[in-house]
């Protein structure tokens, strides 16, 4: 099975998006997600990626979830569900999962990994939340916090969380 991880920005109070668009722009938050995803797979579901700016990501596999029958977007593989997608994935591929709320919630059970932007910051307006986990099934790996300045809007941490093992649970 593909490696696969989960990787979100999030506000205090699970906030992920606002009307199609991210809460916070974080300019360190953008490029530790090109850092960590580049020369790999992305995932999303089809409002993820028409609320891109550019389309397509660049140097990436870039996956596409959407219902509609025979839908297809520039530069994408496109499949019905995430198991189909998984199922078109190789074994040595690792795969990043970047939303939106039902993919994350979906691909919860399956990651061995999550990626997380966690802001210290709660937005005046959210309309799209990350779903709630058992943080108990997860173990922090590495935590890199860092202030607010003129190219982050607000303090956040990077964090990196692995799957607890069935024993260590």
């Amino acid at each position: 099975m593909s490696e696969i991880t989960i990787i979100a920005a999030i506000a205090a109070d699970g906030a992920i998006g606002y009307q199609g668009r991210l809460i916070y722009r974080l300019s360190a938050d953008l490029k530790h997600f090109r850092s960590l995803t580049t020369g790999h797979t992305v995932l999303m579901g089809r409002r993820t990626f028409e609320s891109l700016p550019k389309g397509a990501l660049p140097h990436r596999r870039n996956i596409v979830i959407s219902r509609r029958p025979g839908a297809s977007f520039a530069g994408c593989d496109t499949y019905s569900s995430l198991t189909e997608a998984l199922d078109h994935c190789a074994a040595d591929e690792h795969v990043f999962i970047i939303g939106g709320a039902s993919v994350y919630r979906e691909a919860c059970p399956l990651a061995t990994g999550m990626e997380l932007t966690e802001v210290h910051a709660t937005p005046a307006q959210a309309d799209v939340y990350f779903p709630k986990l058992d943080m108990r099934q997860w173990t922090e790996t590495a935590r890199e916090s860092h202030p607010a300045d003129e190219k982050n809007e607000q303090p956040f941490d990077f964090v990196s969380y692995r799957r607890k093992t069935a024993e260590e649970q």
